[in-house]
């Protein structure tokens, strides 16, 4: 008995270390992973600023003669994290010329009077709150812009599909937010 112990003690020993050793590799892989991804990231931004780009397969073809063999579904993904646009001449980084300046104008939310003005379709007041009624999938991006606006009347919003729920401290300050966002929508 103590014998059969004792080769199990070992096989677990054993087997722990070849567990801690696949979890160091695993360790190793997704560090290495990562900086393969960051210098891939880095040659797009490179070859995007150096050259005109029409197409994935292209950009493909390019990043190959770096030394960097890639599928259509990681640049298609990488694409994507990077922001990259695409119009009539090709594919562009973002602000085209990827000034932070530029980039950090473009990052700002739209306004309330911007949402407001794209998916609003009727604002009513009942009591001290405040119904807007919006395009389907509208709602949300309407609240948002009304909480980052942070006006003193509004204690918060809630939000659905298609209306916005805006409650106020009072029926007198519902009033002016109704009139704000009146003249918003019909502006």
């Amino acid at each position: 008995m103590l014998a059969y112990l004792y080769n199990f003690h070992v096989y677990l020993f054993n087997r722990g270390f070849r567990f801690a050793d696949r979890a160091h590799d695993l360790h190793l892989k997704q560090h290495r992973d990562r900086k393969m991804k960051v210098q891939r990231l880095n040659v797009i931004r490179e070859v995007l600023t150096a050259s005109h780009v029409a197409s994935q397969d292209e950009l493909r073809r390019k990043l190959r003669r770096r030394g960097i063999h890639v599928t259509q579904a990681t640049l298609s993904r990488d694409i994507h994290e990077l922001r990259l646009s695409k119009g009539p001449g090709g594919y562009s980084l973002p602000n085209g010329n990827g000034t932070v300046q530029a980039a950090a104008e473009d990052d700002l939310p739209p306004s309330l009077k911007e949402m407001i003005s794209s998916f609003g379709l009727r604002v009513r007041q009942a009591m001290n709150q405040v119904v807007v009624s919006t395009v389907l999938g509208g709602a949300q991006p309407v609240a948002a812009a009304l909480d980052r606006e942070e006006w003193p009347e509004v204690v918060g919003t809630i939000a659905g599909d298609d209306t916005v729920l805006v409650i106020c401290q009072d029926a007198r300050r519902a009033g002016e937010v109704e009139s704000r966002l009146t003249t918003m929508l019909e502006a």
